[in-house]
């Protein structure tokens, strides 16, 4: 006998307002519970520290995570000058204090050297794997292991302000996917010469997104008592939050075929069509997203993630 899963079909993106002081996970796992939903991933971790945007997709959405963590970010830190820590930022213990004897321009000048492209090794209090651990995991227990240097390109980096007086700054950066801003922050310290970490970090915007469209867990919470007050079913409210799924692929090129091209298309068959570009291509079938595809090398379209709902 099959196993029921848990929850309801829910297909679509929030943009959740991350908390202070939890995991994404944890994030993850509570929007999952407020809109009793049967499958839900994340689109990129933040740190416990961190707050803003983390999109949590549904069901069929959680097909298109990758776009959405290949996709750039921007942030807002803060960062206290003069101490270095073992994390990078004020989760972790001083490891070294030192005087701080700069200037804006000096400032300046370390911050713009950060611009463009340039190699970045992650941070040993990352999540990314080693041996199919967290790294994070590694580095509780004093153990360094090797990691991969990765190619980086920081689009923007503003200096937003100076505060001498208690030795903190405040920067806005927009950065390409995998870039750790912890990681900046220390480097810049280190230009510096004095040392830094990070006190405050928000993500404002994950690819296109604007912050305006974030939602928090209260906010969630108070649809889902709202509709239970007034006795009607939960998600008639909690629904009008999602964004619809193809919102994660506005970048990519669009490929308009006919409904019954679309059943062949979600049942794996190949669609002949005129002009099917390179890459990976949102398919529209009838005017409704059925998936993504991409040119065979007969140069017609076949699918690569398909709706299970259009099949």
């Amino acid at each position: 006998m099959a196993r029921r899963s848990k929850g309801r079909p829910v297909d679509g993106i929030v943009l959740l307002h991350k908390p202070q002081g939890i995991s994404s996970n944890k994030a993850l796992q509570q929007a999952k519970g407020l809109y009793f939903a049967q499958k839900a991933g994340h689109t990129g971790a933040l740190d416990p520290l961190a707050t803003g945007m983390l999109p949590i997709c549904f069901g069929e959405a959680t097909k298109f995570t990758q776009f959405l963590l290949d996709t750039d970010k921007t942030y807002v830190v803060r960062a206290k000058l003069g101490e270095r820590t073992t994390t990078s930022d004020s989760d972790g213990e001083v490891v070294q204090t030192r005087s701080v004897n700069i200037d804006r321009d000096t400032l300046q000048s370390a911050v713009n050297s950060f611009l463009g492209e340039s190699d970045q090794y992650p941070s040993m209090y990352s999540a990314l794997k080693y041996q199919g651990q967290p790294l994070y995991k590694y580095a509780r227990e004093g153990k360094e292991v090797p990691r991969k240097c990765r190619k980086i390109n920081v689009y923007s980096l503003t200096l937003d302000e100076y505060d001498a007086e208690n030795e903190e700054i405040q920067m806005t950066a927009h950065v390409s996917k995998g870039t750790y801003i912890r990681t900046i922050v220390d480097d810049l310290g280190e230009k510096l010469g004095c040392g830094a970490h990070v006190i405050m970090l928000h993500r404002s915007k994950v690819g296109h997104y604007p912050s305006e469209k974030m939602v928090t867990i209260e906010q969630l919470e108070e649809k889902l008592q709202q509709a239970k007050s007034e006795g009607i079913e939960p998600s008639t409210y909690l629904d009008e939050l999602l964004l619809p799924m193809d919102t994660a692929l506005v970048d990519l090129p669009v490929v308009e075929i006919s409904q019954e091209q679309g059943k062949a298309f979600s049942h794996g068959q190949v669609v002949v069509c005129a002009q099917v570009p390179d890459g990976i291509i949102k398919v529209v079938a009838d005017g409704q997203f059925i998936g993504i595809g991409e040119r065979n090398a007969d140069g017609h379209l076949k699918a690569k993630r398909a709706l299970a709902t259009n099949q």
